[in-house]
């Protein structure tokens, strides 16, 4: 069941995407789920480019998968947590995130940043961790963008490492349905 919460996200966000297109070098992914690792038991979200169905797995700490985790479930905490902060901070100032762009893989090292629109009309970009930009992103609505190389520099340093346990999961992923994608599918 779809709840308020749930609908002004989607809302927010099917509002940004068609508002704030990217050229053919960007790609949209959705956030598809929040799963663990079954090799290392670490968090890994699963963000997907709908197009083509290219999955695109992004390893990330335990305390940002809680974030993110809280936000998906529509968890309020009674203080604010870090990106409640970031997102109330950024109302206060009248600012508005634009979206969210996974924007560089860097010797394996994904890189995001956020684009913030301000009061004055000036377009701000922020450098960020991709699973702090996407714990924000969660709460506010906003798309999430790759840039086409990281998809593909992603691609190519999955089969270049030939790691197997990896390569496990990265099959495990192509062939999984959405009740496959843990307790947060999207």
């Amino acid at each position: 069941m779809e709840t308020t919460l749930d609908r002004d996200r989607r809302e927010a966000h099917n509002r940004a995407v068609s508002a704030d297109a990217l050229p053919a070098d960007w790609v949209l992914l959705r956030l598809r789920g929040l799963i663990l690792d079954p090799n290392s038991e670490s968090p890994v979200l699963i963000l997907r480019e709908e197009e083509q169905g290219v999955f695109l797995p992004i390893w990330i700490g335990a305390f940002e998968a809680n974030a993110i985790a809280m936000a998906l479930e529509g968890l309020i905490p009674a203080r604010p947590m870090t990106h409640d902060l970031l997102a109330s901070t950024l109302e206060s100032l009248e600012a508005r995130l634009a979206r969210v762009e996974i924007s560089a893989l860097i010797e394996g090292t994904f890189h995001a940043r956020l684009l913030v629109d301000t009061e004055s009309g000036e377009r701000r970009e922020i450098d960020a961790r991709p699973s702090d930009a996407i714990a924000l992103a969660v709460r506010t609505g906003v798309p999430i963008w790759a840039a086409r190389e990281v998809l593909q520099g992603a691609i190519r340093s999955s089969r270049a490492a030939e790691a197997p346990d990896e390569e496990r999961l990265r099959e495990w992923l192509a062939n999984a349905s959405p009740e496959d994608l843990g307790k947060y599918p999207m």
